[in-house]
C-alpha cells in the first residue's frame, strides 16, 4: 500500500515569518490549560495576549481565575491566535502554540518592561494590572503548528517564535523614549507603516512596541505586526530601520 500524502508542508522562512506576525499581532487568544482535579480534563478560556523582547507570550490574568489556578498546578497551556474575516473561518491562518507557564515575580527587574510593554498594548490594563491578585506569565513556546489556510499546514520548534539578537537589552533600555519621539515628532510614520507593509486602513495609527525583530502598530481595537528583514544586531540599528521603512 502506497504511503498516504504528508499534509504538511516544508517549513521555510516565509511559513516562520508569518507564524510570528499572527502571535505578535494578537491582542487575545484562546488559552487551553489542564483543569485541576477533573481527571485531565482540558478547560478554554480567553486572555488578552502581550510580547515580551525576546518574543515570548506574556498574559495577565487573575488568581480568582480558573485557568490561573490551572497553570500554577500545571505550567503546560496551548495558545491559539489568528483573526477571523470574512468567510470560511477556516480559510483564515491560524496558529497554535504549546507553551510553558512561568509567573513573574512583581519585584523582579522584568515585571517593570513587561507591564509597560503590556500596557503600551493594552491600556484598558491600567485599571487592574496592579491589583494584588493580578500577575503576568510568561509562556514560552515549545513548539507550534500553524494552518495558513486550507492546504498549507507547517510544524514549528519553539525557537523559531523567538526574537534572538544581542540589542534585546539596549533597545528594550531605550523603546519607551523611542517609541514617544517617533509617535510625536513622526507622528505620520505609523500609519505609514501600516499602510504600506500591513496592508492596513486609516490614519491615527501608533508605535506602540519596538524590539530587535520589529514594529507593533495600534489603532483603536486593531494591532499590526511589521517584522524587519533581519532582527537588528544593535540599538544603533534601529533609526536607519526605521527610516529605511518610512522611505
Amino acid at each position: 500500500m502506497a504511503d498516504k500524502p504528508s499534509v504538511l508542508r516544508e517549513t521555510d522562512d516565509e511559513a516562520r515569518k508569518l507564524a510570528r506576525i499572527i502571535l505578535r499581532s494578537a491582542r487575545s487568544a484562546a488559552i487551553a490549560v489542564i483543569e485541576p482535579n477533573s481527571g485531565g480534563f482540558p478547560f478554554v478560556s480567553r486572555v488578552l495576549l502581550g510580547i515580551d523582547t525576546d518574543g515570548t507570550p506574556v498574559i495577565l490574568v487573575s488568581a480568582l481565575s480558573a485557568h490561573t489556578q490551572a497553570l500554577s498546578a500545571d505550567q503546560r497551556c496551548s495558545l491559539l491566535t489568528g483573526e477571523i474575516g470574512k468567510g470560511d473561518p477556516l480559510a483564515h491562518a491560524r496558529l497554535t502554540v504549546q507553551c510553558e507557564a512561568e509567573k513573574v515575580d512583581r519585584d523582579s527587574t522584568s515585571h517593570a518592561l513587561i507591564r509597560e510593554r503590556f500596557i503600551r498594548r493594552h491600556p484598558k490594563a491600567q485599571l487592574y494590572v496592579d491589583f494584588p491578585d493580578f500577575a503576568f506569565f510568561r509562556l514560552t513556546p515549545l513548539k507550534a503548528s500553524m494552518n495558513g489556510g486550507f492546504g498549507k499546514a507547517y510544524v514549528l520548534e519553539g525557537e523559531d517564535l523567538m526574537i534572538r539578537s544581542p540589542a534585546i537589552d539596549d533597545l528594550a533600555a531605550m523603546e519607551s523614549g523611542a517609541i514617544d519621539h517617533m509617535n510625536s515628532d513622526h507622528s505620520d510614520a505609523a500609519s505609514k507603516y501600516a499602510e504600506l507593509y500591513c496592508k492596513a486602513k486609516g490614519t491615527g495609527w501608533k508605535i506602540c512596541g519596538l524590539d530587535a525583530s520589529g514594529v507593533d502598530l495600534a489603532f483603536g481595537d486593531q494591532l499590526k505586526r511589521l517584522e524587519y528583514e533581519a532582527p537588528l544586531q544593535s540599538k544603533g540599528e534601529l533609526r536607519t530601520a526605521l527610516v529605511k521603512l518610512y522611505r
